[in-house]
């Protein structure tokens, strides 16, 4: 498969870009994403047969299954970092390895309800805490010890909107190649 074509199935949506400066406006929007990113997620993949669900999104990528699971997992890791941030004085995260989480045995064979509900509970709690969330509270940070970067809360909830979205448009664009 042609290169061009390869990027675009990894990346539909583009790569994550922070904008300078991040507005109100980016902050709800971004907010809203995740609101209702686990209803856009479970409307999307219900009623997908198990031999769906074991379909990869591209060639060499996740089967639809294990981007559910890998979305919830991610999402969880979130919500941690944004408690740490809040909590500590720009703490060091803890990353993981996603695709070696991607390829455990729950990841490639649990049902997938189990991670739409995991990410409805996440989500819930994650929106309800940024939501009450003062400017100054956005601007607290963490680091990322893969290059030692530096984000800020603000910065954070865009990469998640965008991370979801992202993960929801390769499962999207699978369904609508495949006339599902």
């Amino acid at each position: 498969m042609e290169e061009k074509v390869l990027e675009q199935l990894r990346y539909p949506i583009g790569k994550y870009e922070i904008p300078n400066p991040i507005t109100a406006e980016h902050l709800s929007k971004w907010i809203s994403i995740l609101e209702h990113l686990p209803a856009r997620f479970e409307e999307m993949v219900n009623g997908l047969t198990e031999e769906q669900l074991e379909t990869p999104y591209r060639p060499g990528g996740w089967t639809v299954r294990q981007v559910i699971h890998h979305v919830s997992d991610s999402h969880h890791n979130s919500y941690i970092r944004f408690k740490w941030a809040l909590t500590e004085d720009t703490p060091i995260i803890k990353p993981y390895f996603e695709k070696e989480w991607a390829n455990l045995f729950d990841t490639r064979t649990a049902p997938i309800q189990m991670s739409l509900d995991h990410l409805r509970a996440v989500h819930f709690k994650l929106v309800y805490l940024l939501k009450g969330l003062s400017k100054e509270q956005l601007l607290r940070t963490f680091i990322h010890p893969e290059g030692n970067e530096v984000s800020t809360l603000e910065e954070n909830i865009g990469r998640y909107a965008w991370h979801g979205s992202h993960h929801f448009a390769h499962i999207k664009n699978l369904t609508e190649r495949k006339g599902w």
